[in-house]
């Protein structure tokens, strides 16, 4: 059994003589279970403290990147904000680069920064990129670990990716749209802001799967381009409607839904069904408006705690790893079950 305590502090943690602890420790016999059992908790106690006392005062800095819509960035910005107080004994503390519309080479020239200026890790949600993965790749190559948020890079040498499956996602939107819809005519869009991003693309893959599978005569219209964003969003839904008088129902990918429904109330229109991701504001009050039915919801504070545990991991702050851990819960949310707070 090794471990870096004296025999007295086993002892006094366990709350039993001396002699008994090294009885345990040397494996004799005339130690009863149940005593053996409490000085190997007392020995696992001590290593759980002894690592909160080498984590006071740490400081970690992280370095949050990300090329998305203003709303999406906000809520991770927040998320972050809200959750570094959780990560107590260690400190950290976070440099924000947020970016709508942001190039591939914008993105890059960032992440190299970053790994001439030091980090201790970097979250990030980015484009599916060679060039992209190629700054990651840098990344850890000077020892600093990146885990991608949301939508990942399976090529790059990130550290882990935290978020939700997200062709189980796409399929649980398909699933939704099809028990509304039942057998009624219509034609179904799906929406997505950019074709490089991996989780936009994955969600899309699972959609189209899950729809062929229950519902082969129903047409799918592929909408991308979107940017997530309401304008570019709102144009391409407008001409979608203008030559689709049979659209009734939506699966918003990559966002932009205060634009399609500005959009179905300029036609005069109404969807069906309407379905996106993410309880940010403009969802929230789409939802408490009724003009969307359901927002598929993972928990971005939970998510951001992940990648800050990942980060100290990999620094060695941690013992355990979440590197391997479960996808991100997926909750359905309807405006009959908003969650308090939101």
């Amino acid at each position: 059994m090794t471990h870096p305590f004296s025999v007295r502090e086993i002892a006094r943690q366990a709350g039993v003589s001396d002699a008994t602890v090294d009885r345990v420790l040397h494996d004799r016999p005339g130690v009863r279970q149940s005593t053996v059992g409490q000085v190997r908790q007392a020995i696992k106690d001590l290593e759980a403290q002894r690592i909160q006392l080498e984590l006071t005062g740490r400081r970690f800095m992280v370095d949050v990147v990300a090329d998305a819509p203003a709303r999406f960035t906000s809520s991770v910005k927040h998320a972050l904000e809200s959750v570094l107080p959780l990560m107590r004994p260690a400190v950290f503390r976070a440099r924000f680069h947020l970016h709508e519309q942001w190039s591939a080479d914008e993105c890059v020239a960032e992440l190299d920064t970053i790994a001439k200026r030091g980090s201790h890790g970097v979250i990030l949600k980015a484009p599916d990129v060679a060039s992209i993965t190629a700054a990651v790749d840098r990344l850890a190559q000077v020892g600093i670990p990146v885990v991608t948020l949301v939508t990942d890079l399976p090529a790059s040498h990130r550290a882990a990716y935290v978020g939700m499956d997200n062709r189980s996602a796409g399929a649980t939107a398909a699933y939704l749209i099809h028990q509304w819809m039942g057998t009624a005519p219509g034609t179904v869009a799906a929406t997505v802001s950019n074709d490089f991003f991996r989780g936009e693309e994955e969600r899309e893959m699972g959609f189209r799967a899950a729809m062929r599978a229950m519902d082969p005569g129903r047409d799918v219209l592929y909408l991308p381009g979107s940017d997530g964003l309401d304008r570019t969003t709102r144009l391409l839904m407008g001409d979608a409607l203008a030559a689709h008088r049979d659209l009734r129902a939506v699966y918003s990918i990559g966002g932009g839904n205060a634009g399609i429904s500005e959009a179905f109330d300029a036609a005069g229109r109404r969807p069906d069904v309407f379905i996106g991701h993410d309880l940010v504001p403009d969802n929230m009050a789409l939802l408490r408006e009724g003009k969307m039915s359901a927002v598929l919801h993972h928990d971005l504070k939970q998510d951001i705690q992940r990648c800050c545990r990942i980060i100290m991991q990999a620094h060695g702050a941690l013992a355990d790893s979440d590197a391997g851990g479960e996808p991100s819960k997926i909750d359905i949310i309807t405006p009959f079950n908003i969650p308090s707070g939101f």
